[in-house]
């Protein structure tokens, strides 16, 4: 009897067990959108446009960048968790909307290790910080003395409250033992087109943005982070160079979906990550913004989620131990 039993149980659990896969065939049953948590113009929006190109083709679907803004990231954030978790829809974003905000923003009531479910890394890109064409300042050490002399009234262009471009001239002013006004914006764009206009001093974000800018006239890269210098911009010093070693903010781009994404869809979407990076296009473009596509070892959800949870818990103790201000 007991064994009859367990025989039944085996045979009602294994169509269960088989519906995750099941859901993955047919799949994707229509175009996907990727939300972009921040204006037209900045990093995620170029990078988030490049890969969804790529990604088309191999999931036989168009894939549409939608940009969602506000509250640093917080509105698109919440429109991916109001979507329906069936991996049409995902969110391209970066080390700050899916780690370090828990730390800058800790009452939005959003926890990136407990309301995304991973998907793939992108690409890991350098910071440039740079300063407006109107000021004359085509150095770091002049733009630190700058900010030393002026206190509050010098000014850096952000994306907003909870991205990487609030969290790296926080980090930066905060090892330097300076103070300065962080101005947000609705995104990278509208801070860039306030830096070429000299409405704020200088803005630190990745060279996907910056390299452009500095090359159109618009900006003056001063350094970047890293180990090296970006072949792009190779008259450009890295901080190390610059007198500045202390800053080495890299930032790592990446995919997720809601949560409760079964895990075969994560795995298919994640398939279609790992066909784009292999896009001979997609790499000539990457390489020339200084973008690095990750190693075999940081591929797929799993390894993803090992990161988020990792550098979520790194900026909740940065935030804590350092006293850095975040607002």
């Amino acid at each position: 009897m007991i064994a009859r039993r367990a025989a039944l149980a085996a045979a009602l659990a294994a169509p269960l067990a088989a519906a995750p896969a099941l859901r993955a065939q047919g799949f994707p049953q229509r175009n996907l959108v990727i939300i972009v948590p921040a204006a037209p113009g900045g990093t995620l929006d170029a990078l988030a446009r490049f890969f969804a190109q790529a990604m088309g083709p191999n999931l036989g679907r168009s894939v549409v960048v939608e940009n969602v803004t506000g509250a640093g990231g917080l509105v698109g954030l919440q429109r991916l968790m109001r979507s329906e978790a069936d991996g049409h829809t995902l969110l391209f974003g970066n080390m700050g909307v899916m780690a370090a905000f828990l730390a800058l923003n800790p009452q939005a009531g959003y926890d990136p290790r407990r309301d995304l479910a991973p998907v793939g890394l992108a690409a890991h890109v350098p910071m440039v910080i740079a300063a407006s064409p109107q000021s004359g300042v085509r150095d770091l050490q002049s733009l630190l003395s700058r900010i030393r002399e002026r206190g509050d009234r010098a000014t850096f262009g952000t994306a907003g409250l909870g991205t990487t471009s609030h969290l790296a001239p926080a980090l930066l002013l905060h090892l330097a033992g300076l103070q300065a006004t962080l101005v947000s914006y609705r995104g990278a764009g509208p801070a860039m087109n306030d830096l070429a206009a000299g409405v704020v001093d200088a803005v630190i974000d990745q060279t996907v943005t910056m390299i452009p800018a500095h090359r159109g006239g618009t900006a003056v890269a001063l350094a970047v982070s890293g180990p090296r210098r970006a072949a792009a911009i190779p008259e450009v010093p890295t901080f190390a160079e610059a007198g500045m070693p202390q800053f080495d903010l890299v930032v790592w781009n990446a995919f997720a979906a809601p949560r409760g994404t079964p895990a075969p869809l994560l795995q298919r979407l994640a398939a279609a990550v790992e066909a784009a990076l292999g896009d001979a296009e997609l790499q000539r473009r990457l390489e020339g913004l200084a973008a690095i596509p990750p190693g075999a070892e940081e591929r797929g959800p799993e390894a993803l989620g090992r990161l988020i949870a990792a550098d979520t818990e790194r900026w909740l103790r940065v935030v804590r131990e350092t006293g850095m201000a975040v607002n």
